[in-house]
């Protein structure tokens, strides 16, 4: 019965995946603490190959729409690749399983589905007014305000994602908008997906390296996810994106509270 329990969670995490793009991370990681009583540490490094498996699909689909900025994808990962490893290295010389490192697990979690809350919230309310492509060549929609940016915003996302599994979907859409303005909101989403997935399995696959990895777990949640995910991006528009969008953030922000609370 828990078998099916845990594809079931994957569904909907999918379902949700699909619809806006949200929630691989931010969802799937409460609802192991929460309503599996899983360990912080195994639910989190479960959960990131769960989101590198979920995100695959949709980068190959982009690539392949030719939507994605490959420079804007690099430049994030300089900075996201070498923070991710050097933060599983800490974890691996602190102990993973350490209830010190626990304590900083969930509040980072915590504190990093608040963030992304709001960062869902702001994407919701921003679709009221849809990105307008900027064909100026002048403007190099490619191009960051400033060069070290995304190696800095960058390297901020690994060691959240690392430590979390929380922060490649809609924080990373939120950095994106900001340090490249000129680059239409669907290239940003793209570049995003594109990004998370090669951090997402480096973090996932170090924190198999450190042992907590559940892989039953994760061919469960898998099955139930990647169907999932086509559903839901079939529903895209049939539903009002951003009322599922506005729900979602009062959902992470409860589960925000709740890992603070801990």
């Amino acid at each position: 019965m828990q078998d099916l329990a845990f594809s079931l969670a994957g569904l909907f995490v999918g379902l949700v995946v699909g619809l806006t793009g949200v929630g691989g991370g931010s969802l799937m990681t409460p609802i192991l603490i929460f309503f599996f009583g899983m360990k912080p540490h195994l639910a989190i490094g479960t959960d990131l190959l769960f989101a590198a498996g979920t995100k695959f699909g949709g980068s190959v689909q982009l690539a392949r729409a030719k939507r994605i900025d490959w420079p804007v994808v690099v430049q994030m990962a300089v900075g996201s690749i070498p923070a991710c490893c050097l933060t599983l290295y800490a974890l691996d010389q602190l102990g993973a399983t350490s209830p010190e490192v626990q304590h900083v697990m969930t509040t980072t979690l915590g504190a990093a589905l608040m963030l992304t809350a709001v960062a869902t919230l702001y994407k919701a309310l921003r679709t009221k007014s849809p990105a307008v492509e900027i064909p100026s060549e002048s403007l190099e929609p490619t191009q960051p305000l400033h060069p070290a940016l995304p190696i800095l915003f960058g390297a901020a996302i690994g060691t959240l994602v690392t430590l979390t599994s929380v922060g490649a979907g809609a924080i990373g859409v939120l950095v994106l908008m900001m340090v490249y303005p000129h680059l239409p909101l669907k290239r940003i989403v793209a570049a995003d997906i594109a990004h998370a997935v090669p951090l997402t399995l480096v973090a996932g696959l170090g924190h198999a390296g450190l042992g907590t990895v559940d892989w039953l777990l994760l061919a469960k949640l898998l099955a139930g996810s990647l169907p999932g995910i086509w559903i839901g991006a079939h529903l895209t528009h049939r539903l009002p994106e951003r009322v599922v969008r506005s729900l979602l953030s009062l959902v992470l922000a409860y589960a925000g509270t709740k890992l603070l609370a801990i």
